[in-house]
């Protein structure tokens, strides 16, 4: 098996991410993408628990550092601006901002059913998952629901390869494409919010635009530059886990019908449920930090300055943390997975993330039943680095 492929990753978590530890040690050079990997649950976790070894922030080891400080976003920067900025965003994922969310978010799942059940077949992701975390998303900020498809074709653009396995061999020149799409992807956004930013100066809303717009940190105004960096990342970021984590839990449940007769017959399993797709089936698969001194990890001493890869998706195989991890137990605890991160930069939408797919998925399974994955059409993988997912799942069913 090759650990790396895409496809692998998709349908066979378990055995690729095993492979990747397996096969490249705890610690491993990658010498054609020039930086390190890690994979074992408690070095993942160290990258995310010590901002000041493993910072955030590449600028001052990147080439071209002016694009990084162009487009820098909470994601990537370090305290104390990293703080700063996240503590204004975290107030619209509070827990009671969420519940006043609660009845929007059934109303809009309700309304993607309504025009698919009487068809008893659908695209689960371009149908449902992807079109109810963009409605969302796009209300809280304040932008039109109705531009999606532009929101979709840019997500896409950042996040997607043209590459349907990545491998050592074409990584530089995958990284060299990427690189210019994401560059062109983001000017064609920032231009799309200015115009919004500019009709919220003179007309302010009740919105997360509105907001960042009237936001202060020690009396000074944000810049336009970080509410645009923001705004791109709360409409990716915040579509694609959702997007991600519903048709992962698609092919869980496809693998594992005796649990999904058990959430049928007890939805108050459900969140537990959830939290076992996120380990076994992350939407995300990575996260990426920079060494700000010499550090010495399993024997390997790699210098100041040099990038390091964890592999979340990996260390949420380890059976050093997880017993039996091959299993897929919706009981399993603890559960300490590292989907979402940790530290500092746990995902700032993981509340949402997961309220979403409760909802979501508690509406699905009480106005269907004989739900399953159609098996008579191929799947289709998201082409990505580090998200995981199926960019295409036909589902059939019968509607209640």
């Amino acid at each position: 098996m090759n650990p790396r492929s895409l496809l692998n990753q998709l349908l066979y978590p378990y055995e690729a991410f095993t492979a990747l530890r397996e096969t490249y040690g705890p610690v491993s050079y990658n010498q054609d993408g020039k930086f390190w990997e890690v994979f074992g649950y408690d070095n993942v976790l160290m990258l995310t628990s010590d901002p000041e070894t493993f910072s955030s922030d590449g600028s001052p080891f990147v080439e071209r550092a002016e694009s990084w400080e162009e487009d820098k976003t909470i994601l990537n920067l370090d305290p104390p601006r990293h703080r700063q900025l996240r503590s204004l965003v975290t107030q619209a994922f509070t827990p009671r901002a969420l519940a006043r969310m609660t009845a929007r978010i059934a109303a809009i799942t309700n309304d993607l059913l309504d025009q698919t059940i009487q068809r008893g077949e659908m695209d689960l992701i371009a149908d449902f998952s992807y079109p109810l975390p963009v409605i969302v998303i796009s209300e809280m900020l304040g932008v039109p629901s109705e531009d999606r498809a532009r929101f979709k074709k840019w997500s896409d653009d950042m996040v997607i390869s043209e590459y349907e396995d990545v491998t050592r061999d074409n990584l530089a020149a995958y990284n060299a494409r990427m690189q210019a799409v994401v560059r062109r992807t983001l000017d064609e956004l920032y231009d799309y919010f200015r115009v919004i930013l500019a009709q919220r100066r003179v007309l302010p809303r009740v919105d997360l635009i509105s907001d960042l717009l009237a936001a202060q940190i020690d009396g000074q105004s944000l810049t336009e530059q970080e509410i645009l960096s923001f705004c791109a990342l709360l409409l990716i970021a915040g579509n694609i886990t959702t997007t991600n984590l519903i048709g992962n839990t698609m092919l869980c449940f496809d693998e594992n019908p005796d649990t999904l007769e058990r959430i049928q017959a007890q939805p108050d399993l459900l969140p537990q449920a959830i939290e076992e797709i996120l380990r076994y089936r992350a939407p995300a698969i990575l996260i990426g930090r920079y060494t700000t001194r010499n550090v010495t990890i399993n024997e390997h001493i790699i210098p100041r300055g040099q990038m390091i890869i964890g592999w979340t998706a990996s260390a949420n195989f380890d059976p050093e943390q997880f017993p039996q991890p091959e299993r897929f137990d919706i009981e399993r605890t603890p559960n300490r997975h590292l989907a979402f991160g940790h530290g500092i930069h746990f995902c700032l939408g993981a509340p949402l993330a997961r309220l979403e797919a409760k909802i979501a998925l508690e509406i699905l399974l009480e106005r269907t039943q004989h739900l399953r994955r159609n098996h008579n059409q191929p799947i289709e993988t998201v082409h990505s680095t580090f998200i995981l997912g199926p960019r295409r799942l036909p589902v059939v069913f019968t509607g209640r």
